[in-house]
C-alpha cells in the first residue's frame, strides 16, 4: 500500500510532522497552505526535507468556492492561480484539491460546474498540476459522490479526476458500491477516515472527531475495497480531524496512522485484494487469533499492597498456591484460574508499579499460534518484551500495551507449576470461579481510540458501538471488545471528568489500567454466600433498586427479594438472556471484582445497571 497522511492531522511543527511521518514508514504527506504559513522554511527548504526523508506530496489544499459561480467570480479565481501553482511546483506537489463549493452563492447549475472546472484543469495542466474534485458532504449542491462524478464525465478533461474520502461518503450515508464503476484512473486519490457513532451533525463530526481506521464505527475497509475495484492504483491517504490525535505527540500519533493503514490493507488482503505495492505481496499476513482464553491477572505492589490484596483474594476464593522460583511473586489459585502478585519492583523494567502503584500490570493470554501473535505485533510496529527466564522456568514473551503495560503470550502446554513451586495441598479447594469473564480498562481520553486499534489490530476483536453510561460525578464511556465467541472480552471506558469512579482509578500520572476484573461462576447466590463467609467488600446495593425492579422491570417479587438479600444486580435481554453480577467496593480506588453468571445466551454486560453501581461505589469510598 502507498500510504500517506494529511499535515494537518498531526501536532507538532512542519519539521516534526515530516520528519515523524518518514519515520513511521509512510510515502507521502498531505500539505496545506496554513501549515506552510506557520512554519519557518521557505518552499525550497521544504522540498529539500521532503527529499532527504523519502516523501512526496500527495495533495496540496486547496482552492475553494471555485466551480459553479458566477463568470466574473471565476475569471478572478483563475487570475490568481498562478501564485499557487508556482507554490507547488517548488514543493514538488502535483495535485490540487477542489473540494465541492459550499458557499452561499453558489450556483445550483452541474453543466456550468462542470465547464468552469475543466477550465481549471486545463490551466493547471500547462504547469504539470492535476485537479482533484472532492464532493464534501457540506457542499451546497454537489454533496455525493455520483454527483461529483457526473461533473468530472461531463467536464472531458484527462486532467481532472475524484478525490474520494471515505468519512464524506460513508458519514453522510452513500453506498459506495458504485465507486467500483468509476474507472481507476479518474479517481486521483483515496482518502481514508473512520469516526464513532455520535449525535452531533456531520459538520462537527468531520471537523472534531475524525478517528483512524479501525478505530470507530465506519466501513473504511469496504470503501477502500470498492476503490480498488475500480482498478484504482494509487495512494490511501489519511485525513484525521481530531483535536485529541493534533494533541498527542506527533511520533506515537503517526505511527498509530501506519498501523491504521496496515490494518485496513491486511483486512483487503483477506477479501482478495492487493493494494498496490501490497505489504503481503509474498508472505500472507500472519492468523488472529480466535480461541483466546485469559488465563492470569498480574498485580504490582508494594509490600503493604501485597498484604491487603491477598486478604481480598482469599476473601474471593483464591488460595495461596506457591513461591515463584526465583522471584518475589506469589501465586493465588481457584480452579484453572490463576491471580499473580508481584512485589519485585526491581523485576518490572517497564517500571509500572512506580508509575502507577499497586495495579493490574499484565494479563497472561493464552493463545493457539504464539508465534503467529509475535508475528502480528511485528507486523503492526507493537514492542516485544521478553522477560528473563531461570532455570526451569517458563518463557513468556509478551507484546506492550499502549501504557506500557503486557499481554504475556502463554501456549496451551502452560502450568504455573513451572515457575512456581506450588503447595499441591491447595489445589483440591472448593471452587466456585469457573473463568475469568472480562477485563475493563480505564484509560485517558488520548489514549482510549488508540486502545481500540490496538486490541483489534493485534487481538482481532470486534468493537460494538459506544455507550455513555452516568456516574454520579459525570458522564462515562464505554466501548466492548471481544472475540467472536465472546470468550474473550476486554472492554474500554473513559471520562472526560476527573471525579468518576473510571477517572479516579487512573494514576495521576495518566497511565491506562485494568480497573474491573470480572469472574465467571455456575451459581451467583452460592458464590456471594462463600465470599460474604470469607469477609469479602462486596459493594452493598440500595433496597430502591430491587424494588424498580419488581415495579418497572417485570422481575417477579420472589426473584428480586433473593437479589436484594444477595445484593444481585440482574438484567435480562430481549431473546430470554439473563444476567446475574455482584461487585465488591474498589481496591485503594484503583480496581473492583465482579463476579458474574450468564443464563439463556445472555452476551452483554449489565450496562444498565452501571448507573447504580457507580452510584454506590461513589458512596463506598
Amino acid at each position: 500500500m502507498i500510504r500517506s497522511i494529511a499535515s494537518v492531522s498531526l501536532g507538532g511543527t512542519l519539521k516534526e510532522k515530516v520528519y515523524a511521518v518518514a519515520a513511521a514508514g509512510f510515502d507521502a504527506l498531505e500539505l496545506t497552505e496554513s501549515v506552510l504559513a506557520y512554519s519557518e522554511m521557505q518552499p525550497s527548504e521544504i522540498r529539500q526535507l521532503l527529499d532527504e526523508t523519502g516523501l512526496t506530496v500527495s495533495l496540496f489544499h486547496s482552492i475553494a468556492e471555485v466551480e459553479a459561480v458566477p463568470e466574473e467570480v471565476f475569471a478572478k479565481t483563475l487570475a490568481r492561480l498562478d501564485r499557487k501553482f508556482e507554490l507547488m511546483n517548488a514543493l514538488g506537489a502535483t495535485l490540487l484539491g477542489v473540494p465541492s463549493n459550499a458557499g452561499l452563492h453558489a450556483l445550483d447549475d452541474q453543466q456550468l460546474a462542470a465547464s468552469q472546472l475543466a477550465m481549471l484543469a486545463e490551466k493547471a495542466a500547462g504547469h504539470g498540476i492535476r485537479i482533484g474534485y472532492e464532493p464534501r458532504a457540506n457542499g451546497r449542491h454537489v454533496s455525493r459522490y455520483a454527483d461529483a462524478w457526473k461533473i468530472v464525465l461531463s467536464a472531458a478533461n484527462d486532467n481532472l479526476g475524484l478525490v474520494l474520502d471515505s468519512f464524506e461518503i460513508l458519514a453522510k450515508g452513500d453506498d459506495p458500491a458504485a465507486i467500483a464503476d468509476i474507472p481507476g484512473d479518474k479517481i486521483f486519490l483515496a482518502q481514508l477516515a473512520d469516526a464513532p457513532i455520535l449525535s452531533v451533525d456531520i459538520e462537527t463530526l468531520g471537523r472534531h472527531f475524525r478517528c483512524l481506521p479501525g478505530e470507530g464505527s465506519l466501513d473504511v475497509t469496504g470503501f477502500a475495497g470498492y476503490v480498488l475495484d475500480s482498478g484504482y492504483d494509487g495512494a490511501f491517504s489519511l485525513e484525521i480531524l481530531n483535536d485529541v490525535l493534533r494533541a498527542a505527540p506527533v511520533r506515537s500519533a503517526a505511527l498509530d496512522g501506519y498501523r491504521s493503514l496496515t490494518f485496513v490493507e491486511e483486512r483487503l488482503f483477506r477479501t482478495g485484494r492487493k493494494a498496490g505495492r501490497s505489504t503481503f505481496e509474498k508472505e500472507a499476513p500472519p492468523p488472529e487469533q480466535e480461541d483466546g482464553e485469559i488465563r492470569f491477572v498480574e498485580f504490582a505492589v508494594d509490600s503493604e499492597g501485597q498484604r491487603e490484596l491477598a486478604i481480598w483474594l482469599q476473601s474471593l476464593g483464591f488460595h495461596y498456591a506457591g513461591k515463584h522460583r526465583s522471584k518475589d511473586v506469589t501465586l493465588y489459585r481457584q480452579g484453572d484460574v490463576f491471580m499473580i502478585v508481584n512485589a519485585g519492583a526491581d523485576t518490572f523494567p517497564h517500571y509500572y508499579h512506580h508509575l502507577h502503584g499497586t495495579s493490574a500490570c499484565a494479563i497472561g493470554l493464552e493463545v493457539s499460534d504464539r508465534d503467529a501473535m509475535l508475528a502480528r505485533a511485528d507486523l503492526y510496529r507493537y514492542k516485544i518484551y521478553n522477560e528473563p527466564a531461570g532455570p526451569q522456568e517458563y518463557e513468556m514473551p509478551a507484546v506492550r500495551s499502549p501504557d506500557g503495560s503486557l499481554i504475556h503470550l502463554l501456549d496451551k502446554l502452560y502450568n504455573p507449576a513451572t515457575d512456581f513451586i506450588v503447595d499441591d495441598r491447595k489445589l483440591e479447594e472448593d471452587v466456585f470461579i469457573k473463568r475469568i469473564d472480562h477485563l475493563a480498562r480505564a484509560v485517558p481520553i488520548d489514549q482510549f481510540d488508540a486502545w481500540v486499534l490496538y486490541y483489534r489490530a493485534l487481538l482481532g476483536l470486534n468493537a460494538d458501538a459506544s455507550l455513555d453510561l452516568s456516574d454520579p460525578h459525570g458522564v462515562v464511556h464505554s466501548r466492548a471488545m471481544h472475540d467472536t465467541g465472546n470468550r474473550l472480552r476486554l472492554p474500554l471506558t473513559f471520562s472526560d471528568s476527573s471525579k468518576t469512579v473510571v477517572a479516579r482509578s487512573l494514576s495521576i500520572f495518566g497511565g491506562a489500567g485494568i480497573n474491573q476484573i470480572a469472574f465467571e461462576t455456575d451459581d451467583i447466590f452460592a458464590a456471594v454466600a462463600v465470599m460474604r463467609s470469607a469477609g469479602a467488600r462486596l459493594l452493598n446495593i440500595p433496597p430502591n433498586y430491587f424494588h424498580e425492579l419488581a415495579e418497572n422491570r417485570g422481575v417477579p417479587p420472589k426473584l428480586a427479594d433473593k437479589l436484594q438479600d444477595a445484593s444481585v444486580l440482574y438484567d435480562r435481554d430481549a431473546k430470554g438472556g439473563e444476567f446475574f453480577h455482584v461487585y465488591t467496593e474498589v481496591f485503594n480506588g484503583r480496581f473492583f471484582f465482579e463476579v458474574v453468571q450468564r443464563a439463556n445466551g445472555y452476551d452483554r454486560y449489565g450496562e444498565c445497571n452501571a448507573p447504580v453501581r457507580m452510584a454506590a461505589q461513589a458512596r463506598s469510598r
